[in-house]
């Protein structure tokens, strides 16, 4: 009795010097680096491309609190404070090209990011490898299409000669007369909308479908003796063993709400849409670049970046808030 006493305060008093000594994880930042030293020399490399390319142009932003002016030293550059902030935010056509941005950026995230899980939970279901191949193939491959040539195809499908979309309409008696689509900005978020989903949705689910690849098949075989059909399965198993992706690429995709290029609405736009299909990169290009005002351009960046971060710090808090899933 007195031995197993004696062995029980010994293992007590083990892990009462566990704790006041730490262990080999808890030593500091240097015992970590040296034990793993090959992975931080293989980062290296990555790390110093990222100082090059993405925070060394940081200093190009000096330009907005400048009246810039190309062929000029730094040194002789007139600095005028928040002239071109206080200029940008008493713009009325910055506030319809934010709205723009907002309108289009939001109607893609709730639609080009759940329908991309659908495709991906339902095509997991299809038992023919075969078919299952060929869809993804298919859908995946205008991702590689150039949006020039995706403009065209649209611009072709939605005019009123010979339009496939317009005469469909008017063979099953929907319309009268076939609709100036590309011509009436009230359709142009929902072209662009449309058309990206077309383009983007079977490359998105891709890793969807790699997250689902990863639940362990055991809980499906638990679930089947329990009594779950195929969308029991899905809405216990296969949609929570895929939530933290989920939720990863969600904060991502809510801090570039207000950046998402100006590709498509560069193309699919014209002078009769342009209220609608103007958006805060091309406003900073037309209005920056285009005319020369540099400072101008500058500001509208800045602009972006800063409300870019906001959304990405404010989504990322609540989300850790209520699901402990952060990507920070």
């Amino acid at each position: 009795m007195k031995t197993v006493l004696k062995k029980a305060d010994t293992l007590v008093l083990e892990s009462q010097m566990d704790t006041l000594i730490p262990s080999n994880k808890k030593r500091g930042f240097w015992n970590v680096f040296l034990q793993q030293k090959y992975l931080y020399m293989m980062s290296i490399p990555f790390v110093i491309l990222v100082i090059i390319f993405n925070y060394l142009p940081l200093w190009g932003w000096t330009m907005a609190f400048q009246n810039y002016k190309p062929g000029i030293s730094f040194s002789e550059q007139e600095w005028v404070g928040f002239k071109n902030f206080a200029e940008l935010f008493s713009d009325d056509r910055f506030y319809l090209v934010l709205r723009n941005t907002l309108a289009m950026s939001t109607l893609g995230l709730f639609i080009g990011f759940v329908f991309p899980i659908m495709f991906a939970v339902l095509l997991n279901e299809v038992r023919l490898s075969y078919f299952k191949r060929t869809v993804q193939t298919i859908t995946y491959l205008p991702h590689f299409v150039s949006w020039v040539v995706v403009a065209g195809i649209i611009t072709k499908m939605l005019s009123i000669d010979g339009g496939i979309v317009n005469e469909l309409l008017v063979n099953w008696g929907i319309i009268d007369k076939p609709i100036q689509f590309m011509a009436k900005g009230e359709y142009f978020w929902g072209i662009v909308v449309a058309s990206d989903l077309w383009k983007e949705m079977g490359w998105n689910a891709i890793i969807f479908l790699a997250a689902i690849a990863g639940i362990d098949s055991q809980l499906y075989e638990a679930a089947k003796v329990d009594g779950a059909g195929r969308w029991r399965q899905i809405w216990h198993v296969t949609l929570p063993g895929i939530r933290p992706t989920i939720l990863v690429l969600l904060i991502l995709s809510i801090g570039h709400l207000t950046s998402i290029g100006f590709e498509k609405q560069f193309l699919l736009g014209n002078s009769l849409t342009v209220d609608y299909s103007e958006v805060l990169d091309l406003y900073a290009l037309n209005y920056g670049i285009g005319l020369g005002r540099f400072s101008y351009g500058t500001a509208i960046g800045i602009f972006n970046s800063v409300v870019s971060i906001i959304l990405l710090l404010i989504a990322n808090g609540i989300f850790k808030r209520f699901s402990n899933q952060s990507v920070m």
